[in-house]
């Protein structure tokens, strides 16, 4: 169920368990050879596709918002960001909403690196701000992590997600060709690297990759994108189907 399509008593009569789903992304510079919308059009097929499995009836989805936590891509052009502290407090607004609505069962989808921690934080101070609510069940998701695709997809380079890499440019070579540079085979790998291991350390995207990737584009394919795209579609499916059988445990899900 889309909620942009109901009208307010449409929505007024659904069932207060029913899992809402707020999918959240970015627009960013995604290197020389992707569009700057790369995440939230990914997100946005990763969602179509859930929407034609079976849980698309006992969930209701929230409109793609666009606008996420980039400030560590600002350093190239194009990209457009909200503050963290900004991003997290517009976040739990929308939550909140739904909250006041009586809805009990609210999902981040997340389909860009740099909202992992805001949309974790805003479930976390939610769940302090609303204690005594037991029956409760917030959570946030990133779509490459509801599966492991190096396990099913074979000739994949990566193992994980990095940006306008193998899995994003195969992603985008599937749904939007005509919007990946035609030298795209020509663009270096950038190796993910150690970083500050097994510690965090704050960075901009300048202090890993001039460019603006991180990962190997060049052995990216449109089958491969395809095979990504089913394995996370299928991922996030099984999750909410996981939301909508819960039980009401406090902490099992």
């Amino acid at each position: 169920m889309d909620l942009m399509e109901l009208n307010w008593p449409a929505v007024a009569a659904l069932d207060r368990n029913t899992p809402v789903v707020f999918p959240i992304a970015a627009l960013e510079q995604h290197g020389h050879h992707m569009p700057v919308f790369t995440d939230s059009m990914l997100l946005g097929e990763v969602l179509r596709r859930v929407k034609e499995t079976p849980v698309a009836n006992e969930v209701l989805f929230a409109p793609l918002q666009w606008l996420g936590n980039s400030h560590h891509h600002l350093d190239m052009p194009g990209t457009l960001s909200a503050t963290p502290r900004l991003y997290l407090d517009l976040l739990r607004d929308l939550a909140e909403n739904l909250l006041v609505h009586g809805f009990r069962r609210i999902a981040f989808l997340n389909g860009h690196g740099g909202n992992i921690v805001p949309s974790q934080q805003v479930i976390f101070e939610l769940r302090q701000t609303h204690r005594d609510r037991d029956d409760l069940l917030l959570t946030s998701l990133t779509y490459w992590e509801s599966a492991d695709p190096s396990s099913s997809i074979a000739g994949l380079s990566q193992t994980a997600m990095g940006h306008a890499c193998e899995w994003e440019t195969s992603m985008m070579l599937a749904l939007h060709p005509d919007l990946v540079s035609p030298n795209y085979r020509d663009v270096p790998e950038v190796p993910f690297g150690a970083g500050a291991s097994p510690a965090s350390r704050g960075w901009t995207m300048r202090d890993r990759s001039p460019m603006g990737h991180i990962g190997h584009p060049a052995v990216a394919s449109a089958e491969k994108g395809e095979a990504l795209f089913r394995v996370f579609a299928e991922g996030v499916s099984r999750y909410l189907q996981r939301m909508i059988n819960w039980s009401g445990d406090s902490w099992n899900l």
